[in-house]
């Protein structure tokens, strides 16, 4: 099992033939984000000290970079995979095709004293 990223399974999933309804969470999630990347488009290069960072593909493909200290790793995830980030896991993502995802994040990123829990780094 990776250090670095733990896929995870939403909290309760249906489908019948009039389509279907994933429920990612019911709690602990303090901040929840859609975003959408063009294939070809390079992000990330940070960590978060604080935040556990979850991400769901709703559609597309990207390859993960992450690094802690020594470990370094390379994933790819794509349609209906559900992972979270662990704090200090510095990530970019390279999208292999348009994706739209959702980003979790249990603490949120602007902190109280308005400090933002983005640190840049290499990856």
């Amino acid at each position: 099992m990776s250090e670095l990223i733990e896929f995870i399974k939403p909290d309760f999933c249906f489908e019948d033939e009039r389509g279907s309804l994933v429920q990612l969470c019911r709690q602990g999630w303090k901040q929840i984000n859609v975003s959408t990347s063009k294939a070809g488009v390079f992000r990330g290069g940070h960590y978060h000290k604080h935040n556990n960072e979850a991400f769901y593909i709703i559609d597309g493909e990207i390859e993960i970079s992450l690094v802690k200290g020594e470990q370094k790793e390379k994933v790819t995830v794509k349609n209906g995979d559900f992972f979270v980030l662990k704090p200090y896991a510095a990530h970019s993502f390279l999208f292999k095709q348009n994706t739209t995802m959702v980003a979790l994040y249990d603490k949120g990123v602007e902190e109280e004293n308005g400090v933002k829990d983005i640190y840049p780094a290499e990856v």
